[in-house]
Parts: structure tokens; sequence; C-alpha cells
């Protein structure tokens, strides 16, 4: 591995390993650390999986109290540690070094208290996205954020990334559906920031650990946000001749003041290959594809419809199918929220996560094929576009090392431009160090400064993640 991607490794860490496994096996119960060789192996990376390495050792804490004793641990002794969930994180964010010990919350996955009368939930933060809603859905209710790994994303990755899905449009992400949590710092002290209630007294601190990225303290419990189902819902499938109609009629929705639940984008290259994977009945002779979905009433839904429909005519939309049944809605959306997966059987892909203004997608969905062209490579184009949230796919061989530096390349070209016009590095994926180096391209030395100065406010050592988020060059610790 490319040394540059983490810190030195401290070596009093490292060669005072055994001493380390030894008091940490007497921090958590039997069967909760996992530092045997072969068996670090499936903690070695994350969903980014350019870069890989074994951590020191993994802990699998069962409650608050074992994640702060083992904190207070780490920290009385400079132990670098990096919080996982379950480890999708596509920037690297979960990725370890070999002086780290992983602090893992996959066992803390209860659901421990459901209040209707609040419209809360109180979660681990090992327990997935999905859950939730599957725990109040017989009672009419669901968890908003919904993105495409949610089967297995956990509560304390989304936190820590701020992590959105197809519904965010309507609904938000993460930070817009988080209450509370229950979060210990890298001392051991363990603090309670919001909760059931709608805002908290004091400096916005929930909305500063939200996004942080694990590197401010570990989340292991959370308090969201429950929403009412709606009557209804439908996704309508609108195919263009070109990705540049497609993204003219995104901004075109937007901008006459119709929010609908979501819209997803999908390019000839994407639909080609979720539908392979999916059935889902894409149509495979348009260059793009719009999933807009309506929620309401039957009325209110036809009435929103109408109206989209008028404007995506005025964009040259060459075909309209609405989902005629709750089995065809769910195939539309099984071959959208594929994506990721089905792309994976074809090739290896670096996955982008740039946001850019609704207005400049057009030009963003050109120069990105050009940028890819120039590279010699191919590109599938599937993103949240109702926010912006691009999601270009750069298909490569990860065994050519002239093909991934290119791929790479390309990525970098590609969120540049999406800050260059006005838009930003992440959308909801995370910087992790996919984006670490690219952050002096957004930010001036004097916002990074800031930004360091308030991390280290928190872990003055720069224990927790201490490799992502900010370039290794020019920080504070």
């Amino acid at each position: 591995m490319d040394s540059i991607k983490f810190l030195p490794a401290r070596d009093a860490v490292l060669n005072g390993r055994d001493a380390i496994i030894s008091e940490l096996r007497s921090l958590v119960p039997s069967g909760s650390l996992v530092h045997e060789m072969r068996e670090l192996v499936p903690f070695e990376t994350d969903a980014f999986v350019s870069y890989k390495q074994l951590p020191l050792a993994v802990v699998l804490p069962e409650d608050t109290a074992q994640v702060a004793a083992v904190l207070k641990f780490c920290h009385r002794n400079s132990i670098p540690v990096v919080p996982r969930g379950a480890g999708t994180s596509l920037c690297g964010g979960a990725i370890p070094q070999r002086d780290a010990v992983v602090i893992c919350l996959s066992k803390m996955n209860a659901i421990i208290d459901v209040d209707y009368a609040n419209r809360a939930a109180v979660v681990q933060a090992g327990v997935t996205n999905l859950g939730i809603s599957e725990r109040v859905g017989s009672d009419g209710f669901f968890y908003a954020p919904d993105p495409s790994s949610q089967l297995a994303c956990t509560i304390g990755g989304n936190i820590g990334m701020n992590s959105g899905g197809a519904h965010c449009l309507k609904y938000g992400v993460t930070t817009n559906n988080l209450l509370g949590v229950k979060m210990v710092l890298i001392d051991g002290t363990v603090v309670d920031l919001g909760g059931m209630h709608l805002d908290a007294a004091g400096y916005d601190l929930l909305g500063l650990v939200c996004g942080s990225e694990g590197q401010l303290g570990i989340v292991t419990e959370a308090t969201v946000r429950l929403i009412a189902k709606p009557e209804g819902c439908k996704p309508v499938l609108f195919g263009f001749e070109t990705s540049q109609q497609a993204g003219s009629c995104v901004s075109a929705i937007i901008g006459s003041g119709i929010i609908p639940v979501a819209i997803e984008f999908m390019d000839r290259q994407a639909i080609e290959i979720c539908e392979a994977f999916a059935g889902a009945g894409y149509p495979l002779d348009v260059g793009a594809l719009l999933i807009i979905e309506v929620e309401g009433s039957g009325p209110e839904m036809d009435g929103l419809l109408s109206r989209i429909i008028e404007i995506a005519r005025e964009n040259s939309v060459k075909i309209v199918r609405e989902s005629q049944s709750a089995t065809e809605a769910a195939l539309i959306w099984k071959g959208r929220k594929s994506a990721f997966g089905a792309t994976g059987r074809i090739a290896d892909y670096i996955c982008m996560d740039g946001t850019v203004p609704l207005s400049k997608l057009p030009y963003v969905l050109t120069k990105t094929t050009e940028i890819v062209d120039r590279f010699g490579l191919r590109v599938a184009n599937v993103f949240h576009a109702g926010d912006g949230n691009m999601h270009p796919l750069i298909l490569f061989n990860a065994n050519d090392p002239d093909d991934a530096a290119r791929a790479e390349e390309a990525g970098n070209e590609i969120l540049k431009l999406c800050v260059d016009v006005g838009g930003c590095l992440t959308g909801e994926h995370g910087v992790g160090i996919e984006k670490r180096e690219l952050m002096t391209h957004q930010f001036s030395a004097e916002e990074l400064s800031q930004q360091m100065a308030i991390r280290a406010a928190f872990d003055s050592e720069w224990l927790l993640n201490p490799s992502k988020v900010f370039p290794l060059e020019g920080r504070s610790a």
C-alpha cells in the first residue's frame, strides 16, 4: 500500500501489541476481541476496496460502558481508534491503520424504545437503517433516509457520514432526521446531545457530530425521527434521448416549485447494467432515464404527475411509463438500488459523490463524459438528481495499475469540476481517504485550520479516525 495514505504508525503502539491485547481482553466479554491475523482480514477494508490494511485489533463492544472503557484505555496509552459500523463506506472512512484498534459496533443492534407520541425511536448504533422501518412499518411509520446500502448499513455509520438516499429530496438526509445521540468522547466521557425534543439548548453540537466521520467521538445510541407513511406513492419512468435533456428536465421541475419525493437519474450505461441485473422493465432505447416518485392521495398524485409530465414534454421526453402495481413499483426501485452491485458484476469501479447546483447538471454531465473519455475509460451515471448529488461510476480494471491510476485521476477531476461549478466534494459518502487531499481545492488554508481546531477540541491527540478527512500535510496535529 502507498504509505502516503496513512499517518506513520506509532512504534510504541506496535511494540506493545501483546500488552495492549491483554488489557483489551479484560475490558470486553469473551468473544468480543479479534486479534489473530487471519481473523482480522474482514476488517482490513470497507466498500472502498482500493486500499487495505490490517488493524492492530478489533473490539466488538456490547454496550456504551464497554466502548467508554476501551476509549479511556486507548486515550491513556495514545492508541489510535477507528470506529466501524457495517463497513459499507464508499470513501475509505472505516479502513484501519496498522497501529489502530477498531471499535466495531455491530453487536450493539437493539432498538431500545419506540415512542409514537413523540414520533421518535431510540436505537443502538449497530441497528441497520432498514431495520428501523421494518420495526415500525406495521404501525404506519418509517425512517426516511434510505441509502442504497440500507439493508446493511448501520445508524452509527449513517450519522458519521450524514448519509442520504433516494428520498432525501423531500425528507432530507440523516441530520434532518436525527434528534439526539449518546456519544463517547476519546477519554471515555459519555455525553448526551439532543433527545426527544425538537430543538436542544445551547450550541448545535448534534449538527456538528452528524457528518464528522467518527472524529469527534463514537456514537453508541441515536434518537431518530419517525414519519407517518403516506397514503400512497407512485414512481414513474421518464426516458430521454440524451442526458442533457434529462438534466434540464430535473432543473425545470425543481425550478417550478414542485418537490417530488425522489428524482433519480440513470444514463444509458447504467440503464443497461441495472436492467440486465434486475429485469425492472427499464426502456433500453433511451439515452437517459429519470425515476420520479410522488406521494399522497390519489388526486394529489395525479395533480403532481400532470404538472411533471407537462414539464417533461417541454424538455423532449420520449417515454413516460407509470407504475401500475406495487410489484412494478418495487421493481423500478430494485433496479435503481441495485446499481452499485450490478455494476460490480461487470467491472471494477470507483463511485464519485460530488454535488452540484441543479442548473449545472447538463453541463457537468457533458464534462464528466469528456473527462472519462479522455482517460480512455467508461462511466455509468446514476445519482440523486433532485438534489444534484452525482454518483458517476468510473469503470476500470483493478488488476491493471495504470488503469486504476487513470480512474482515480479521472475521479479527482470530476470532483474538482463539481466544486468549480459551485458544488462540493461530497453529498453523502463523506471525505474519508478518497477525497482527503482534495479538501484544499474546496477550502482555503484558513478554513481548514478552523475545522481542524474544532476537531482538536474534541480529540487533541487526533486519535479518532486520524488518517481521514484532512490532508496529511499542514495538519495541526
